[in-house]
């Protein structure tokens, strides 16, 4: 299921990666990972910070020697059979994905073409096929309907 950013749904991605949101400010969230094999990874996800009069939520990624933001978030899938949570934005017929794994894994894909996502994956080359399958859950937002409005932010 696709989510929006509450503070309930925050918490949610929390239970997912079992780590505890911190709230820093008033619409920022952290969460801290630490694998098994003491790898570390910070999140923070940033809800509608305004640039340039436009609203957008940002998810920023702090790991060892690693920092990602994935800008323009507009949604998020917790995936509790899969212990991750996949962040990601819609624009101009391309997706961009960030997954966070419990374990302080992540992934990035960044401006995959929709009709990958929509594709028959068997026709794809291999290394592209993992990216279509991996971020194939967002193809069903409709992100041209989207805004951030007060209800969406706790």
């Amino acid at each position: 299921m696709i989510h929006e950013f509450t503070e309930e749904n925050i918490l949610s991605i929390g239970n997912v990666l079992n780590s505890t949101p911190k709230k820093l400010g008033d619409d920022v969230y952290r969460l801290e990972l630490v694998s098994e094999a003491n790898q570390k990874l910070a999140l923070e996800i940033h809800l509608g910070l305004e640039i340039e009069e436009k609203r957008m939520n940002m998810v920023s990624v702090y790991s060892g020697n690693t920092f990602i933001q994935l800008h323009n978030c507009t949604a998020f899938v917790a995936s509790e059979m899969l212990k991750q949570v996949t962040f990601f934005g819609k624009q101009g017929g391309n997706t961009s994905g960030l997954i966070i794994e419990e374990n302080a894994g992540c992934s990035l894909y960044a401006n995959v073409d929709d009709a990958v996502l929509s594709g028959d994956f068997t026709k794809l080359p291999e290394d592209v096929m993992m990216c279509g399958v991996a971020l194939s859950l967002t193809d069903s937002l409709d992100s041209d309907d989207f805004s951030f409005d007060d209800e969406n932010l706790s």
